[in-house]
């Protein structure tokens, strides 16, 4: 697809609420229940943790704007304006391995690595860019940021509560994580509603599962719904598969990629996605 000559539909009323995994919604408020953790919020933000992150990459990284790697900046700017979404700083870093995140508060910010923008082809990496956006439009950022630095956190935070940080990590820790996981299904649905394919989003799927570019023309997309639909059917709702689960994924930052998939498909299937934009999805 030549992006610069195709046409997207931009949804300027978009809400959070109207693409929000039920899931994702389910865990934030469990997390919010969690005695103390608004404590350590308030904590995180008062010691300039979000600063911090923002001086490491401006040292460290090469910041996409003006006349720096103008076509990444391109991409970012029309899946933002599609989203209704303030279009956030950018960041580049060098990595083999493709991978974004978005970290910040008050003004957050885009990190992707060399590896994605290697692997990755232009309607790939809007999928990835309104994924991370759907994280913004969601209020999701400090707290992924939290996740992903818990330990660093809790230092932090018990040098400046004199050690009740400590008190309230261990359920803290399993809770961040499992909403953690819940809130990408969320931002992937936000990266479908910029990219408006399922095709695309898929091969960005099958690429974080494999990536193998010397035999990318090889992957096809119709056998990789067969197994996205093969896994629905082997999964079920049985005490032992979700003990296995739980186990498995207790400290993963995001769901196995197959998982993340079948929920796109499923959200497509039951015509939310079609509600929410008017358009059929290819």
């Amino acid at each position: 697809m030549d992006m610069t000559k195709h046409e997207f539909k931009k949804f300027p009323d978009l809400e959070a609420k109207d693409f929000q995994h039920p899931w994702d919604r389910q865990a934030i408020k469990a997390l919010r229940g969690i005695p103390g953790f608004e404590y350590l919020v308030k904590k995180l933000m008062e010691i300039g943790f979000e600063q911090f992150f923002r001086i490491t990459n401006l040292a460290s990284n090469i910041q996409v704007r003006g006349k720096m790697l103008p076509n990444i900046r391109r991409i970012l700017r029309e899946s933002a304006e599609i989203l209704n979404v303030p279009e956030p700083d950018l960041y580049v870093t060098t990595h083999p391995v493709p991978n974004s995140y978005t970290y910040g508060d008050t003004r957050p910010f885009i990190v992707v690595t060399s590896g994605l923008l290697e692997l990755f082809s232009e309607p790939e990496i809007m999928f990835v860019f309104a994924h991370e956006l759907g994280h913004i439009k969601c209020g999701h950022v400090l707290y992924k940021t939290m996740a992903r630095n818990f330990k660093m956190v809790l230092e932090l935070a018990s040098a400046a509560t004199f050690g009740f940080s400590g008190i309230i990590s261990s359920g803290l820790e399993m809770a961040i994580y499992d909403w953690e996981r819940k809130s990408e299904l969320s931002a992937d649905r936000a990266g479908l509603l910029a990219v408006q394919s399922q095709r695309t989003a898929n091969m960005a799927f099958m690429k974080l599962a494999a990536a193998t570019p010397k035999y990318y023309d090889d992957m096809d997309e119709n056998e990789f719904l067969r197994q996205i639909r093969a896994y629905e059917d082997s999964s079920d709702e049985s005490f032992i598969n979700k003990t296995y689960t739980a186990f498995i994924t207790a400290k993963m930052s995001h769901p196995f990629t197959i998982m993340r998939a079948k929920h796109i498909d499923n959200w497509i299937k039951d015509g939310e996605y079609s509600k929410i934009t008017g358009l059929d999805c290819a």
